[in-house]
């Protein structure tokens, strides 16, 4: 059984590669593809984030890496043969915003979602925040209250 995990992957996080290693076990075949979304610009480009999850996936023999950034999943389900379409859930927000796609691609494919809940230690890490972090960068002061911010980020989730 084929399985396709979509997603933007901007950047790759631990629970992306949780949900990713939990597949693996589960499945005959997973793609883990990058996926564009309308409403997100992306912090990097396609090719440095295939070449991160390649990095994820090089010691799972069942997984393999693509892009499909011109269409919808449903083409991308429909062309490939995908029988099952993965999607890691952090909580209800993520399902309640996860049912009425899962239903939508289901009905225009035939495809069925697998939903994987999020490994608890995980389940607050979202790439935003991952990114946001990374742009933040802190050092230490004097101040017991905390580090002050560096310069460079904006402080801006998106």
């Amino acid at each position: 059984m084929r399985a396709l995990f979509p997603g933007s992957f901007d950047p790759v996080t631990p629970g992306h590669q949780d949900v990713l290693r939990r597949a693996a076990l589960l499945f005959d075949e997973v793609v883990v593809c990058v996926m564009s979304h309308a409403h997100k610009t992306g912090r990097f480009p396609v090719a440095e984030r295939l070449d991160r999850l390649r990095t994820v996936a090089a010691d799972l023999s069942n997984v393999t890496v693509d892009s499909h950034t011109d269409g919808l999943l449903v083409d991308y389900v429909s062309r490939a043969g995908i029988d099952v379409v993965i999607r890691g859930v952090r909580g209800v927000s993520d399902l309640g915003h996860e049912m009425p796609m899962a239903r939508m691609n289901h009905e225009l494919t035939g495809a069925e979602t697998f939903f994987i809940p999020a490994n608890p230690v995980l389940a607050h890490v979202s790439s935003t925040l991952v990114t946001t972090v990374g742009q933040q960068r802190r050092v230490p002061d004097d101040d017991p209250t905390g580090p002050l911010p560096a310069t460079g980020g904006d402080g801006a989730g998106s």
